[in-house]
């Protein structure tokens, strides 16, 4: 006992004589933790903060519940932004400082803007998140029949493993674009009366010759075809065909209709709280919806900032941000581009764009894997975010990190504004993950990425802090507000 007590007044002696000396730093921990947020923000958050956050957090999971691909996304964020008094930019929008618009690249990603004091000549506060997840599609033809089912024939979009995705319950949602140019709108799945769709897996009954399969081959890619009906139409014609009537007669669309459709399967699991305490959500499409609705619930409270504060909602960033409506699409430029040209006129020149462009600040967000308390051996503690801790610099490091003076900036307005963070950097070649930061920093824009610890990303059900999704909305407002 003696000794423990001499032990005890070793290590607060040497912690004291170290704040007076200056060899340690308050808020230094031995996880390497090096900010306030090495408490869990819960402790420091008031009453009010915390209910705060829980409001947000039904917010969020009603967003969610609904949002579950980029068309659904795009439609809802309409929706929130014409409640909150944005109107769709046309040629005869005045850019008066506060307007309020929003602008649609082909339904699938979305900027909203508010237009500040200062011209967009001189820069803008933009934040981009990506609103598509991992998820299946179909295929262009993808019904076939097997030992009596109906099924439908699958690609995966973004990272997934495959067997995740075997025995849950299955929404189909997107839409079938018809040659007269009529779109038809299909969401199955998502309602309580609604009917489902599986992937079967085998039962461990009979499934020894199949146990020897690697992990990452559990489920192979074209096994993950989901049973669509097992009903016959008649006693001469098959499921299939009693499944192209349904489309028909419920849809008013054959199969050849399906060449033209974006439909996707996603988890058709509702938003729930976790715990006892409710403080943590299980929610599908976090990677990375959770920035996406963060960064609209800022924009849409902010009035007349000194800089034009963007939000930009892109498409494709989980498979490397392909197409016109990516981040790597030229889209959002032309688009700066053309603002720029209503303010210059006829005296306008590419170099008013590109000098916007460097004079702008941007942060990319995304989410990133948190401390699994299962499998902590995965992370490096001293440089992995926690879960309700704040918000999370990336900091990747071999010149992918944003420079430390743009860094430095940032620490101060979040300081300042009293928003939680921490830092995260993988366990060196031991993973990784990119997101769409470097398509702005291209254009010479500075570009910093944020991201919010999450369990379980790119599986059908991840897991937040409501407090992470509350603070994360908190630093995109400060950083729209910071000179």
């Amino acid at each position: 006992m003696l000794k423990g007590k001499i032990k005890l007044f070793a290590i607060v002696a040497g912690i004291t004589f170290g704040f007076i000396l200056g060899e340690v730093k308050p808020g230094y921990a031995d996880d390497g933790c090096i900010h306030e947020s090495c408490e869990i923000n819960w402790l420091s958050m008031s009453d009010e903060e915390r209910a705060a956050s829980f409001d947000f957090a039904d917010g969020y999971k009603s967003f969610m519940h609904k949002a579950r691909t980029e068309l659904t996304a795009v439609s809802e964020t309409i929706m929130l932004a014409e409640a909150a008094g944005f109107s769709r930019l046309n040629d005869q929008s005045p850019l008066a400082a506060g307007s309020r618009y929003y602008i649609v690249n082909r339904d699938r990603a979305i900027v909203l803007m508010v237009v500040g004091q200062r011209p967009i000549s001189e820069g803008v506060r933009a934040v981009v998140a990506h609103i598509d997840s991992p998820r299946l599609e179909l295929k262009g033809r993808p019904l076939y029949e097997s030992q009596g089912f109906a099924q439908f024939q699958t690609n995966f979009h973004g990272g997934i493993k495959t067997y995740q995705w075997t025995n849950i319950p299955l929404a189909l949602i997107g839409r079938v674009d018809k040659k007269d140019g009529s779109v038809v709108n299909i969401s199955v799945g998502l309602e309580p009366d609604d009917p489902v769709f599986i992937i079967p897996d085998l039962a461990p009954h009979v499934d020894r010759e199949y146990r020897d399969r690697s992990r990452s081959e559990a489920i192979k890619f074209e096994e993950l075809d989901p049973i669509v009906g097992h009903l016959p139409k008649s006693a001469e014609e098959n499921v299939s065909a009693q499944v192209k009537d349904y489309l028909w007669q419920t849809y008013g669309i054959t199969l050849e209709d399906l060449v033209s459709a974006e439909l996707s399967l996603v988890p058709a699991y509702p938003p729930r709280d976790i715990g006892f305490d409710r403080s943590l959500m299980a929610i599908y499409g976090q990677d990375d919806r959770l920035s996406a609705y963060a960064s609209l619930r800022s924009i849409l409270a902010i009035d007349a900032p000194e800089y034009t504060a963007i939000a930009h909602l892109v498409d494709n960033e989980e498979t490397g941000s392909v197409n016109n409506t990516g981040a790597a699409s030229t889209w959002f430029f032309d688009l700066l581009g053309a603002l720029i040209y209503r303010e210059k006129g006829d005296a306008y020149r590419e170099p008013h764009l590109k000098r916007a462009l460097a004079a702008s600040k941007v942060i990319s967000i995304d989410v990133n894997p948190g401390i699994n308390p299962i499998w902590p051996s995965a992370f490096e503690a001293g440089n992995a975010p926690l879960l309700g801790h704040g918000i999370n610099f990336k900091l990747y490091g071999r010149g992918f990190s944003a420079n430390s003076e743009y860094i430095a900036w940032t620490r101060n307005y979040l300081d300042a504004a009293g928003v939680p963070w921490q830092t995260v950097t993988y366990k060196v070649n031991g993973g990784g993950g990119g997101t769409v930061g470097v398509f702005y920093s291209e254009q010479n824009m500075e570009v910093i990425d944020f991201g919010v610890p999450v369990l379980s990303i790119h599986t059908p059900y991840a897991v937040s802090s409501k407090s992470d999704v509350y603070w994360l909305s908190q630093a995109v407002t400060a950083f729209y507000k910071a000179n």
